[in-house]
């Protein structure tokens, strides 16, 4: 039974209210000068082996559970961009990662084996079991949803973000956190340069897919379970992280 006019609302807003509270203490200082290259490596690593090197694996997963046609298409397109850079710069989003870390002077052997900590397995542990779910679209929500998104869906649903001309992607480069207060290299961020490139319509594309067909009360409660406990999962990896950076909350 397709749902109403007003419950598709009622779970949106419940899925945005999720999202709402994606948001780590520590964050601020991962984004300003306070943490050494040294601490930031810890945090880069954890991000690379808990998701940024298999997420297309997360997405072909659920891609293989042969959602509906629509849904396929979009799997397939974050799946391609993903793992071969084919929608904007011809290079994989984990290989272009690597180089973002090369410009911050790590070598890319020291991504190669990384031991998680207990939190980051556990998260990592998460993703490959939703990834799996006997519903794609529970799978979906927590990789498209949840893992790409951020605290900022909200404002993206009710305002999309429009394609960026280059001058417009190059300015954001310019004013990103590593060039800014680490000296990296405009030349290494090729990754935010592909984020930028794609980004504009993603996330209501995500949104789109799951609310469009989480269609029974069953599903959108499996939804929201999903996306509350992909929260609590991901808090207590990002307190982890931080602890392991000498970072506590005050």
């Amino acid at each position: 039974m397709a749902m109403t006019a007003r419950s598709k609302r009622q779970f949106q807003e419940a899925v945005l209210k999720i999202m709402d509270r994606k948001h780590h203490w520590a964050w601020p200082h991962f984004s300003s000068n306070a943490l050494t290259k040294a601490q930031l490596k810890i945090h880069f690593q954890q991000e690379y082996a808990v998701y940024v090197r298999d997420f297309p694996v997360f997405l072909a997963r659920i891609h293989g559970q042969n959602p509906p046609a629509e849904a396929r298409r979009m799997l397939a397109e974050n799946i391609y961009e993903e793992d071969t850079g084919g929608l904007s710069l011809g290079r994989s989003h984990p290989d272009l990662f690597l180089r973002m870390m090369e410009g911050m002077g790590y070598q890319r052997k020291a991504f190669e084996r990384i031991d998680l900590l207990p939190a980051g397995q556990a998260y990592r542990k998460w993703l490959d079991r939703v990834s799996v779910s006997r519903d794609w679209v529970v799978g979906a929500a927590a990789l498209t949803i949840f893992v790409e998104g951020s605290i900022n869906d909200r404002q993206e649903i009710s305002n999309p973000s429009k394609p960026k001309s280059k001058a417009e992607i190059e300015e954001v480069i310019k004013k990103h956190p590593l060039v800014q207060h680490h000296g990296v290299s405009p030349d290494c961020l090729d990754l935010v340069r592909a984020h930028q490139m794609v980004e504009a319509g993603h996330r209501q594309d995500a949104h789109a897919m799951v609310l469009n067909y989480a269609v029974t009360a069953t599903q959108r409660q499996n939804v929201l379970t999903c996306l509350n406990t992909s929260l609590r999962v991901w808090l207590r990896y990002r307190d982890a992280v931080a602890r392991a950076c000498g970072l506590k909350e005050t």
